[in-house]
């Protein structure tokens, strides 16, 4: 077995919130990076550092990482590969040690979205002076991304590597943008890769053609193979844009019990599957999409039998028809419904009903000061997420209220200038016009 290891990297508060028509509360993406620390996921990318209405979120879970509340999972910001939105990024989220710099390889992408103003030595360039900038910053991990690399010419993704890694670089990640590989074409292209290049390999899969996961356990055991650590993009529930990423469940398991992987390659160590249930469920109602059926590991039929045949074999012996165990996976705890009084806490809550929402928590309020100072937090998380507050929402509030007050601050971006400035000067703005 091969020292090199299969790390992996969760992008949903990245990527996964890009999904069109769907998204997360800061509060909700927070709880999702405290889950993935809690299950010792080796990375969040958790958001974009030159975004303003992520400035507080992101500073907020680095406060965080500085209290050694996420202690296990790194956090990395997600930015263009060009200087300019390094300085900003620095600017916004001081703290940032980790990120990720993203650049168009392919011919179609340079051509199709510079409109032939770059090279692809252009493109270069500014990689390595994003990348100098970043080492200047004192970053610490710095990931060089190759958008839409499996279109990418392989020499020029091996020289684009080659030269981020020179001036700094400490990651290079393969990203199949359109979800146009294969597996085995996926082997055969990050082997070469990872030889060549020699530094640790990051797989980011989309699930156009429904090979997303299959394509990241094979571009991670290439990886390997050619003897550089890997780290697999992963989503929750396989949540992104068009059709999804690859599944955090799905890769987690195809590495741990498929016949070609199980006891040949190794995780992290600091990962434990058994919290992915409960960080699934948490994401599935997060996002408001349910999770499907038959989904992998979580799906509410992942280990439901009905046929006879299989129904008996079951019972006999687990291992007739299920390949893996559900308490694995942290499933198998009764799930208790309530049906009949019902007391929750909302935007428009009172303190006798929050009082008895915390007590259920078995939390208690040292004076009414604090109290009243925790109700209008979660009256104001209740606005923010426009959903009934879960009991890991809560407990957050409670036990960071100066945090989670933070993460739900946002300042609307109004600066009036040009035309708007103009209309407002004009007193345009205060006529009736027709919205409806």
């Amino acid at each position: 077995m091969s020292n090199n290891k299969i790390y992996f990297v969760d992008v949903t508060n990245r990527d996964g919130v890009q999904t069109s028509r769907l998204g997360l509360a800061k509060l909700e993406k927070t709880i999702i990076n405290l889950m993935l620390d809690d299950m010792g996921i080796t990375q969040s990318e958790f958001g974009f550092p030159t975004t303003r209405h992520e400035i507080n979120y992101l500073n907020g879970n680095l406060e965080l990482v500085n209290r050694g509340v996420i202690s296990t999972t790194k956090l990395s910001g997600w930015m263009r590969g060009i200087a300019e939105d390094v300085e900003l990024s620095f600017k916004n989220v001081p703290h940032l040690k980790n990120l990720n710099l993203s650049q168009s390889t392919s011919e179609q992408m340079i051509n199709g979205k510079y409109l032939g103003k770059k090279t692809p030595q252009d493109i270069i360039n500014m990689t390595c002076e994003a990348v100098e900038c970043a080492v200047s910053k004192g970053a610490e991990i710095i990931g060089v991304n190759a958008e839409d690399a499996s279109r990418s010419d392989i020499d020029f993704l091996i020289k684009y590597a080659k030269e981020a890694k020179n001036c700094g670089a400490t990651r290079f990640r393969y990203c199949d943008t359109l979800g146009y590989e294969d597996p085995q074409t996926t082997y055969d292209r990050i082997y070469t890769i990872a030889k060549a290049i020699q530094m640790p390999v990051e797989l980011h899969f989309h699930n156009d053609l429904g090979m997303a996961a299959a394509c990241s356990v094979m571009g991670a055991k290439a990886a390997i193979d050619a003897g550089v650590d890997a780290y697999i993009n992963t989503a929750i529930n396989g949540m992104g844009e068009r059709a999804g990423n690859a599944d955090l469940a799905s890769c987690l398991l195809a590495v741990l019990k498929s016949a070609g992987f199980k006891n040949k390659y190794e995780i992290d160590p600091n990962i434990d599957l058994s919290k992915i249930w409960k960080l699934a469920k948490y994401t599935s109602y997060a996002f408001g999409v349910p999770i499907p059926i038959n989904q992998p590991a979580v799906g509410d039929n992942a280990f439901a039998h009905e046929s006879g045949i299989h129904a008996d074999g079951a019972l006999k012996d687990r291992r007739n028809y299920e390949l893996y165990d559900y308490e694995e996976l942290g499933r198998g705890e009764p799930e208790i419904i309530e049906t009949g009084r019902m007391i929750t806490t909302g935007e428009y809550g009172g303190i006798k009903g929050f009082r008895n929402v915390y007590n259920n928590l078995e939390i208690e309020f040292k004076d009414e000061h604090e109290a009243r100072n925790i109700l209008e937090l979660a009256r104001y998380a209740n606005v923010h997420t426009q959903k009934p507050l879960t009991s890991s929402e809560l407990r957050f509030i409670y036990y960071y209220p100066d945090i989670a007050a933070k993460i739900m601050t946002v300042s609307p971006y109004y600066e009036p200038e040009g035309a708007i400035k103009e209309r407002v000067d004009a007193k345009l703005l205060t006529k009736s016009h027709r919205i409806l």
